[in-house]
């Protein structure tokens, strides 16, 4: 064994948050003499064999990190240099169009790797749903502790310091959960992020609407078609007519009297009756009594 070896056997195991697993108990290595796995003493767990890249040794302790964590870190760094070698590909290829040619074979290859990554990235995705099911159920089943052992000390089962150490572990390992809940989502925003990215170089550019529009009432053949649509305008100006428009009227019109002026039209009025008044002349009251006097 060489000294690594030796030092890392007999130390403590805890996980990322600081909770204890077990101890190492001994090491699985490769023909060349390289660390392959560790055996951890996980107590009624039994001994579990752990990949050694998933250990950092430090002084009196050995970290654990999870699987997911590592190949989630693996994804993201392999994606975005792929990214960036893309995006360093497309803007040589815009600067020299002579360039075209041999930068398509390059193309593809970094096109093939996406592909790859994205089946990874599918698999990836699975594992941290999986992990995220595993901690709510490690969240319910710690609230569950802590309910009952409050039920315990209400009904003076258990004592007051008994209680608050139930409350502190079972606190513990919610914060723990939690802290690994957040760090998941994070994980899957990255990776989220990285798809829109691979979206925005994959897509062919679209050209604004408005531009193209533009560009299309600038062609001749749109402008053809469009003097085809429209009616054309009177090339001739409209002059005024040199003799004055007859209106004939109708016969039928000349037959209707017409009617009669008012100067023309001379009123006429009844004549009163004479009456005898005492103004009257005597002669003629003499004529009329003698007139009476024959007709007797």
């Amino acid at each position: 064994m060489t000294n690594d070896e030796i030092d890392i056997i007999g130390k403590n195991v805890k996980d990322m948050y600081g909770t204890f697993m077990g101890k190492v108990v001994g090491t699985i290595t490769d023909i060349d003499g390289s660390i392959q796995s560790i055996g951890v003493d996980c107590g009624s767990q039994g001994l579990q064999q752990i990949q050694y890249e998933q250990l950092v040794v430090q002084n009196n302790v050995v970290i654990f990190i999870p699987k997911w964590r590592l190949d989630s870190q693996r994804l993201i760094r392999e994606k975005q240099l792929t990214l960036r070698r893309l995006k360093a590909l497309i803007d040589i290829v815009s600067e020299n169009d002579d360039m075209k040619a041999d930068a398509e074979i390059i193309h593809e290859k970094y096109k093939s790797k996406l592909a790859t990554l994205d089946e990874t990235e599918r698999e990836i995705k699975a594992k941290l749903d999986e992990r995220l099911t595993e901690l709510e159920e490690q969240t319910k089943s710690a609230k569950m502790l802590m309910f009952d052992a409050n039920v315990q000390f209400k009904s003076n089962e258990i004592s007051n310091t008994t209680f608050d150490t139930v409350k502190s572990c079972t606190n513990e390992v919610i914060e723990r959960v939690t802290h690994e809940k957040a760090e998941i989502a994070n994980v899957k925003s990255r990776i989220t992020d990285l798809e829109l990215e691979v979206q925005e170089i994959s897509a062919p550019p679209q050209q604004n609407i408005q531009e193209s529009a533009v560009s299309y009432l600038e062609t001749p053949e749109s402008q053809q078609v469009i003097q085809s649509i429209l009616p054309e305008a009177p090339t001739e100006s409209i002059e005024a007519p040199s003799e004055p428009i007859k209106v004939e009227v109708l016969p039928i019109l000349e037959s209707i009297p017409k009617p009669p002026h008012e100067s023309e039209v001379a009123p006429t009025f009844p004549e009163p009756p004479k009456q005898v008044t005492q103004e009257t002349p005597k002669e003629d009251n003499d004529n009329d009594w003698l007139v009476r006097m024959e007709i007797q």
